[in-house]
């Protein structure tokens, strides 16, 4: 069994605010695939819906992933988006390979 964490993460802009939503999402993307731990990070947005935001991610294992939920910057993003964004944080649906 393999100890990778895949999962993706879903939100929603508040009406007015989805360039600021991808402008944030954008600058975390480099730090996020500079991460040693960190497999793939690819930021969406929802072709039928602009203000829909879709996140794959996959981390080498659960150490990967938990150095990532505590690195600085993404604190600061989820800071900075909890007011942006219509759901209470980041919606995380957790994924197995097939």
């Amino acid at each position: 069994m393999s100890e990778e964490r895949i999962l993706y993460a879903r939100f929603t802009a508040k009406p007015g605010r989805e360039d600021e939503v991808a402008r944030l999402l954008t600058d975390l993307v480099e730090s996020v695939r500079a991460e040693p731990g960190n497999t793939r990070f690819d930021a969406h947005r929802m072709t039928a819906d602009h203000r829909a935001f879709f996140v794959y991610e996959a981390y080498r294992d659960a150490a990967a992933f938990e150095k990532h939920i505590t690195a600085d910057y993404g604190l600061a993003f989820n800071a900075a988006l909890a007011d942006m964004i219509e759901e209470d944080g980041s919606q995380l649906t957790w994924l197995d390979r097939i």
